[in-house]
Formats: structure tokens, C-alpha cells, sequence
């Protein structure tokens, strides 16, 4: 519900519309109703249109305060492989696609991981 408020209360505060957001995203009017209504909850991806289209950042739409959130993460700038660059693509796609594979298909590539770091490279 409370997406569903700043969603509204943000478009509102823009002067702009549900048909002026349709345009924009491609999204229907009425859904765009049912979504400030919070009769539907929209995925990620409708999100993103959402923001895109409001010309805001997507954490405006989570958060109340007025400066981005202070991110914590666990890596640093010079944590080795996956931090930055090709690595760090490389290891996000990982991370998207791990996400969407079931339980027993992670806890194999997890075993299978293990074990490929285990291993002393031939020579």
C-alpha cells in the first residue's frame, strides 16, 4: 500500500496524470489506477517504468527522507575479483540468474562451486 501512496502522492506533486504516465511508460490507464489504488502490486521492472517516467530515482519510491539511503555493502573497491568492471557484470548476471534457479539448483552449483575452488590447478 505504501507504493501505492507515493506513487500517487509523486505524480500528484508532479501536476501530471494517469494518462500523461501512460504515455510514457505504455502502461494502461487502468492499470495505473489499480496499481495507486493498490489493487495490484507492480514487479520491478513496472517500477522502474514507474520511476522513469516520473523523473525520479526508484529508491524515492521506498524511501521518505529526503537524501538518498546510505548504502552498506560487504564489498570494497579493492575486494579482488567481481568488484569492478567485466567482473563485476559478469558476477551481477550471476547473482540475477541464481536468483531465479530453484533451491536444489543452487545448492548443487553451490557444491559444484566448492569443489572447483577446492581443486589445485593442473600444470
Amino acid at each position: 500500500m505504501i507504493i501505492a501512496d507515493r506513487l500517487k502522492a509523486i505524480r500528484e506533486q508532479k501536476q501530471m496524470s494517469q494518462g500523461d504516465i501512460e504515455k510514457k511508460t505504455g502502461l494502461l490507464r487502468c492499470y495505473i489506477s489499480r496499481v495507486e489504488n493498490g489493487h495490484t502490486v507492480p514487479a520491478i521492472e513496472t517500477l522502474e517504468k514507474l520511476a522513469h517516467a516520473l523523473g525520479v530515482p526508484m529508491y524515492v519510491l521506498f524511501y521518505d527522507g529526503e537524501a538518498p539511503p546510505k548504502m552498506e555493502t560487504k564489498l570494497k573497491e579493492s575486494d579482488g575479483w567481481g568488484s569492478k568492471g567485466a567482473d563485476a557484470r559478469t558476477f551481477q548476471r550471476f547473482r540475477r540468474l541464481l536468483g531465479r534457479s530453484s533451491k536444489a539448483d543452487q545448492k548443487l552449483l553451490m557444491h559444484l562451486a566448492s569443489k572447483m575452488a577446492t581443486l589445485k590447478p593442473e600444470r
